[in-house]
């Protein structure tokens, strides 16, 4: 009997200790607002697919502008409204921790990358970039990171490693020639090892974040073998990625990327609106652009970036006024496949807005153009002008006019796309062939077209038939 109570007693303080001692160790623990890197060897890929690339509308997203609270909960918080302008696929710039050695500007730029596996906690934590993906892609959104290859801050971890950057004569390691970043320091991609840490930084954020894919910073300075690499090793996570390169060689299509920038598009788009170019010339700009582009793959066409929003002129200076920035994108919208839309371009924001400072949105701010933003998405998705093939009409010095036809024998209604480029009251004759009963798309209302039609400053039409 006393054995028996020894061995109860024993077994209860057991029991007791075991407890205590699992206590102690949740009370070690990080409280989870605190941001931490998950097991990196556990993936969590989930079953989001994004949509096909021809069907995607990008949606660049500057933290420090995505007011008010300019951080990953903010732009969760707004997935109603990202989603109203037609939006699939939102673009995050570069959300990692920012080098302070050598930094520029008030909070230096987001792309001095000094970690690539954390969140800048000035955006948040880990977990708050989880959450966002997570309900971005209950909404049938994607989410990509902007991804930066060819370098890092001064004070990366990686900079121990002197053979993983490129040096000078005397073995000094080098910002990346030709520019004039020296907040940065230029990566070798001779050195074999650094490619396969970069790689498995990349595959980090697919498998524990579910990233649906990068847009990869200042792609054209990095080598195609590299490029290939990594979208390879990428490949065989067994997700369907969103690849951007911000580049304009051809092998980036051979390395995998579906798609890359539309430089010249946008430069003569430009120079229609600021510099009186003939409007029709934007037509042989497109075939000449698209002429080296693989079937599948695509150029993603914008009316301005971060880049240009920041360092440029805001879209409303660049086309004239709110209501030029605003007919700019309704030809970029719809003569384009995939179009980007630059948080703060549909508020018609006057101002440059930088990146290296915080800069809150107010999205109150000419709501009337956001409105229109929304209508004219709405349309684009609705009349699927992503299956349509582009014809152009009359070729006119001021007027940029297209039609919009079914390729797929759906018999989908066609469309006539009319734009003003000119801050004045023009006439555009119609050609003969254009059917003249329609219906408004803007107005909702049926028309009979005249032969030729009077267009306001900056004026659009929206056609169907």
């Amino acid at each position: 009997m006393k054995n028996e109570n020894f061995i109860k007693n024993f077994l209860r303080l057991c029991f007791v200790g075991a407890f205590i001692l699992i206590m102690a160790c949740e009370d070690k623990q990080e409280p989870s607002n605190v941001p931490t890197k998950p097991d990196t060897t556990i993936a969590s890929v989930d079953t989001f697919s994004p949509a096909p690339i021809e069907k995607l509308v990008f949606y660049e997203i500057n933290l420090r502008s995505f007011g008010p609270g300019c951080n990953l909960k903010e732009v969760e918080k707004q997935l109603d409204s990202i989603q109203a302008l037609g939006v699939n696929v939102i673009w995050l710039m570069p959300i990692f921790p920012i080098g302070e050695e050598k930094r520029v500007g008030e909070l230096g730029s987001p792309y001095s990358v000094k970690d690539y596996t954390d969140v800048n906690p000035e955006f948040g934590t880990f977990n708050d970039l989880k959450n966002l993906v997570r309900a971005a892609h209950k909404k049938n959104i994607a989410v990509i990171l902007d991804w930066v290859a060819n370098h890092t801050a001064w004070d990366n971890a990686w900079i121990s490693n002197t053979d993983w950057y490129s040096q000078d004569a005397n073995g000094n390691i080098i910002s990346p020639p030709g520019t004039n970043w020296a907040d940065v320091a230029d990566l070798n991609y001779n050195n074999a090892q650094m490619r396969i840490e970069m790689i498995k930084a990349m595959k980090f954020w697919v498998t524990q974040a579910n990233i649906d894919g990068f847009r990869c910073d200042a792609a054209d300075f990095v080598p195609y073998s590299f490029w290939r690499q990594a979208i390879d090793s990428l490949n065989k996570i067994g997700k369907k990625l969103i690849l951007l390169a911000e580049g304009s060689r051809n092998d980036h299509f051979t390395a995998g990327f579906q798609l890359t920038y539309a430089w010249d598009f946008y430069g003569k788009l430009v120079n229609i609106f600021s510099k009186n170019e003939a409007a029709s010339g934007i037509f042989s700009t497109h075939t000449s652009e698209y002429s080296s582009v693989p079937v599948g793959k695509h150029k993603l066409r914008y009316i301005t970036n971060h880049d240009e929003y920041a360092w440029t002129a805001s879209p409303v200076t660049q086309y004239g006024s709110k209501e030029g920035s605003l007919a700019a994108f309704v030809i970029t919208a719809f003569m384009s496949k995939v179009p980007l839309i630059y948080a703060g371009q549909e508020l018609a924001v006057p101002n440059t807005i930088p990146f290296f400072s915080v800069y809150p949105l107010d999205w109150q701010m000419n709501y009337a153009i956001k409105s229109q933003y929304r209508r004219l998405m709405k349309i684009r998705k609705e009349m699927k002008v992503s299956d349509k093939k582009m014809v152009a009409l009359n070729a006119d010095a001021k007027v940029v006019a297209f039609k919009l036809t079914d390729t797929n024998n759906a018999k989908d209604s066609s469309l006539i796309v009319i734009v003003n480029c000119r801050n004045s009251q023009v006439s555009y004759i119609l050609n003969a062939d254009v059917p003249r009963a329609v219906k408004n798309l803007i107005t909702g209302n049926n028309e009979e077209l005249p032969d030729e039609i009077t267009l306001k400053p900056y004026d659009y039409r929206i056609y169907a038939y």
